[in-house]
């Protein structure tokens, strides 16, 4: 690989090598607090880039107040991910032409060229259309315009407060900048590159993502990376209550506080009626590479259940329409109508997934 971006790999390399060439004077200075110190702003840093870079701003998974769009833009310079604007411009051309080679950080060029070699190779070709209603934000624009003063600003403040709690220049240094800057750039980049080799494609089977349990405990809900590309325009990465996601949380939080709203999520029924025609395009399409009747007779069955699931759904979806309508009358009998096809839906959607885990072990498709 021919490298395109020196300013970018010397910075990188430079930062990595302090890591070591300081470490055995940092080990005369550490404390608890200097700990600390890192871990709060890893914290800050990290989760300034899932919850407002991210769902934010790329997804547009909700809306926020001034004041929390402030407080993301300040913070997010802890993190060096660049603007705003221009992170959000290449995650949303990662998400259209994911796994192809438009996509930056595609795993199908490699591990380490998705984890972090792409950082020297890419070069943007800045598309206003690809995020123009980030261009109508004006606090946007602005850290995006004078997003070096931001990185200066920010920093240099921290390394002082640093200094004040931990009592060594170095140690606030060395824990609060360049530890925390190696650990939130890592833990990013393992998105681009773990979460797309090791884990569990729970949700969609055609895609490289997969979940993982142990980066989203590291990157703040963000290893659920498999029903991220799956469902995108959800604020929510873990979306059952044992998934670890403090992003969720914070921007719920938000929400709670009068900081956030409009949080869009996929509802489970529509969750599962996605899932069922994304399991049955992929299925079938590899039962038909087989030619054996054991392949003819769940191609059938995979049919009968999909097309029993969708009448269902749609079913549920015409009553729920009825219900808003409804005199007290009816209203009692439309519900329990509704309960009635949804204990038959859940019937159905256990059936599919016992059938579809059967496909998936005996004709070793991904899962």
């Amino acid at each position: 690989m021919k490298i395109k971006n020196w300013d970018m790999f010397a910075f990188v390399v430079l930062y990595h090598a302090l890591l070591l060439l300081l470490l055995p004077v940092m080990v005369e200075v550490f404390s608890v607090a200097a700990f600390i110190f890192f871990l709060v702003t890893y914290i800050m840093g990290g989760m300034a880039i899932t919850v407002g870079y991210h769902r934010l701003y790329a997804h547009k998974a909700y809306q926020a107040n001034p004041f929390f769009e402030w407080c993301i833009l300040l913070i997010s310079a802890l993190s060096f991910e660049m603007s705003a604007l221009m992170w959000s411009h290449d995650h949303r051309i990662h998400h259209n032409h994911v796994d192809t080679d438009r996509d930056p950080y595609s795993i199908k060029k490699g591990f380490w060229y998705a984890h972090i070699l792409w950082l020297f190779d890419y070069k943007r070709e800045f598309d206003q259309n690809l995020v123009a209603d980030l261009m109508k934000n004006p606090r946007v624009m602005l850290q995006d315009k004078y997003y070096p003063h931001f990185l200066i600003g920010v920093n240099l403040a921290v390394f002082l407060i640093g200094w004040g709690i931990t009592g060594s220049a170095l140690a606030s240094f060395y824990m609060g900048f360049l530890l925390r800057l190696a650990m939130i750039h890592h833990c990013t980049w393992f998105i681009n590159s773990l979460c797309h080799t090791v884990g569990a494609k729970t949700y969609a089977r055609e895609l490289s993502a997969v979940d993982n349990a142990i980066m989203a405990v590291l990157t703040f809900g963000e290893g659920y990376h498999n029903y991220h590309h799956a469902f995108a325009a959800d604020y929510r990465n873990g979306i059952r209550w044992y998934h670890f996601d403090p992003s969720k949380w914070t921007i719920w939080l938000a929400s709670k506080l009068g900081m956030a709203n409009k949080l869009r999520v996929i509802s489970d029924l529509a969750l599962q009626k996605a899932l069922v025609l994304k399991d049955k395009k992929l299925i079938i399409e590899h039962l038909e590479e087989e030619m054996d009747a054991v392949a003819a007779e769940l191609k059938v069955k995979l049919e009968e259940l999909s097309a029993a699931f969708e009448a269902t759904a749609t079913e549920i979806g015409l009553k729920a329409r009825e219900l808003k309508d409804a005199g007290n009358e009816q209203h009692q009998v439309i519900q329990k109508e509704m309960k009635e096809l949804r204990a038959s839906l859940k019937i159905t959607w256990n059936e599919w997934i016992l059938l579809t885990k059967k496909v998936a072990r005996d004709y070793q498709l991904a899962h």
